[in-house]
């Protein structure tokens, strides 16, 4: 099931997040999360930040079942194998750093992790590794050390960070990317969150702070100027749509009136606890694709984080899922998509990933959407001034 953007693209309606998972986790995951039909995946590593490039002719894929010649297109089942890159304009948020993956109807190349090692299903030879903030790059990197070991495709290193610190050079972070992937064009753009901060240089990491401790934000650059940095990049072909991420509906309202290329998407954190129904009504009716981050409210994690309270304790979801005969967490995803939203939720365990993914098979009624809207408290779970030192949202 997928959403189409304004653009004809399509996305798939549930996708898989790796934020603060453990590298060791990812190998099994990610082949996992494929056998049961991911397509879309928030994932990333961190530190070193070192993505991949590859270029191979055919596999011996035992774990997926059976050999693949790797042509100009391949058959993989009954349907051919299509990935949108989707990469993201990186404004150092520290919870959701790159849309790594988002399917269209037909899948022209897909990645996954087998057993230990990376192996990659690619048409026209391209594919794009997992890269951004999520401390698991260690595993990745001796996954592909393994993988180049074996023969089985040719490699060599790339940096694929945008980061907070690009919004007044998008054009030449953007070349400096495609020009070390050796891509023609991006399929998505996002702007992550809308500040600018002090530039440090292309494919730096740092997210600079001032001598207070306070992140060091430039205000010579307006949001304006970045979107229209972004559009360029689509008049020159190099990127096939944009979008924006963490923008309010004012924000996203202002993008409307000066954009000349509408956002495609807009990333936000929304759950049963913080609906923000108006900011995505308004994104819909304007052709904007709202993607859920933390959809089920950040759970264990976020508590642990920032001490918040998590939805999936609520009683109204508890009762809600009695009923249907369903986990909370699957009542939540399925009020999600049911808003026509695309959610990503996180989870490293194999029981819970497939549960995330077995919300097709029901509906909700509508009196029971009615409950869920009724237990809206405006509450927000990642707090970027923990990192920050600065409450962007005040």
């Amino acid at each position: 099931m997928a959403i189409t953007l304004n653009n004809g693209f399509k996305m798939p309606v549930v996708g898989l997040g790796v934020w603060r998972m453990d590298g060791k986790d990812v190998r099994d995951l990610i082949i996992n999360s494929i056998k049961l039909g991911y397509r879309h995946f928030d994932c990333a590593v961190i530190w070193v930040r070192v993505p991949y490039f590859f270029s191979f002719t055919d596999w011996d894929n035992r774990e997926m079942g059976g050999y693949v010649k790797m042509q100009s297109s391949i058959q993989y089942g009954h349907s051919l194998i299509v990935l949108l890159v989707a990469y993201m304009l990186y404004s150092c948020f520290y919870d959701m750093d790159l849309v790594f993956i988002s399917g269209q109807e037909l899948f022209d190349f897909m990645s996954c992790i087998v057993d230990d090692i990376i192996r990659v299903n690619v048409s026209l030879t391209f594919i794009l590794c997992f890269t951004a903030d999520y401390k698991n790059e260690a595993e990745v990197g001796e996954a592909l050390s393994e993988a180049f070991k074996t023969g089985l495709f040719l490699s060599y290193p790339v940096r694929l960070q945008l980061w907070n610190s690009d919004h007044g050079h998008v054009l030449e972070a953007c070349k400096d990317s495609l020009k070390k992937l050796q891509l023609d064009y991006l399929d998505l753009y996002l702007v992550h969150f809308p500040v600018a901060v002090k530039h440090t240089g292309v494919g730096q990491t740092d997210s600079p702070l001032d001598k207070d401790g306070v992140l060091d934000i430039d205000t010579t650059i307006s949001l304006e100027t970045t979107w229209h940095a972004m559009e360029d990049l689509v008049s020159k072909g190099l990127v096939r749509s944009i979008g924006i991420s963490n923008y309010d509906i004012f924000l996203t309202r202002d993008c409307l009136a000066y954009s000349k290329v509408k956002p495609a998407v807009n990333q936000i954190e929304t759950h049963p606890y913080f609906q923000r129904d108006c900011l995505v009504k308004f994104c819909q009716k304007h052709g904007i694709c709202v993607t859920a981050h933390t959809p089920l409210g950040g759970a264990a994690a976020n508590a642990e984080w920032f001490g918040t309270v998590s939805c999936l304790d609520d009683p109204v979801l508890k009762a809600l899922a009695e009923k249907y005969k369903k986990t909370v967490a699957q009542i939540v995803l399925r009020w999600g998509i049911q808003r026509n939203t695309v959610v990503i939720p996180k989870t490293s365990k194999f029981e819970r990933l497939k549960e995330n993914f077995e919300v097709f098979d029901f509906e909700l009624a509508k009196e029971d959407m009615d409950k869920i809207k009724a237990i809206d408290r405006k509450y927000r779970t990642n707090q970027p001034a923990k990192f920050w030192g600065i409450d962007l949202y005040a």
